[in-house]
């Protein structure tokens, strides 16, 4: 039983610096595997969970459970099916932690039916069906599959919950990183939030991709609060 497993490497220290990090669950739902563990444990059972359709038994009671949900789907290699168990787990998501563990790589094999799913989940009242279509547009088409209309999907969401702003400052920063050119006409034109524009140029800072001159370019185009 996966829920056996987990029970037998829960780390109640490590859940307490969790539950710091993920303020929007309670305490009492998270066991405190790391990540290692959670992986190890989705990978010897996987086809044990396949029998007993895990995918299927929603809502879990622990944080843990949801995670090696989105590290399944994310294993998924057959399109259709990754995305309706999207669909069908994305309603429960209830915190980034468990947003940010999906990172579906056959999305990549279909662009049209990815940007199609992307469009309809950017439109969603969930906050973290929102935060994943910008991970999806971050993690996927930024690089040989880019094209500027990307970047104003992003900064047309009107969803100001911090959780998505947050994911929108991370796209923009890591565009930054790889489409410098037409990424900077969106903090050089103000075409975003304030917040979202000022945090999108702290992050893009913090990196490391980013050269001095750039950086020392970014931080001219702060706008004081």
């Amino acid at each position: 039983m996966i829920l056996d497993d987990l029970l037998e490497n829960r780390d109640e220290k490590y859940a307490d610096f969790n539950a710091r990090l993920i303020p929007t669950i309670e305490r009492s739902k998270i066991l405190g595997v790391r990540m290692p563990i959670l992986r190890k444990i989705t990978k010897s059972r996987y086809t044990e969970l396949e029998e007993n359709d895990f995918l299927k038994q929603l809502p879990h009671k622990y944080q843990e459970e949801n995670l090696i949900h989105g590290i399944m789907i994310s294993e998924i290699c057959n399109l259709k099916l990754c995305i309706r168990e999207l669909e069908r787990f994305l309603p429960f998501v209830d915190n980034w932690a468990v947003c940010d563990v999906l990172s579906p790589n056959v999305l990549k094999n279909d662009r049209e039916e990815t940007l199609r799913k992307v469009d309809s989940w950017l439109r969603s009242e969930r906050v973290y069906t929102v935060r994943f279509a910008i991970s999806v547009l971050m993690q996927y088409f930024l690089d040989k599959e880019f094209n500027d209309k990307y970047l104003e999907k992003v900064a047309r969401v009107e969803n100001d919950d911090y959780y998505v702003k947050m994911m929108q400052a991370w796209y923009f920063a890591t565009a930054l990183t790889k489409q410098w050119k037409n990424t900077i006409s969106y903090l050089e034109q103000k075409k975003l939030k304030v917040w979202v524009h000022n945090k999108t140029i702290q992050k893009a800072i913090e990196s490391r991709r980013i050269s001095a001159e750039n950086k020392k370019y970014l931080k001219a185009l702060r706008i004081k609060d």
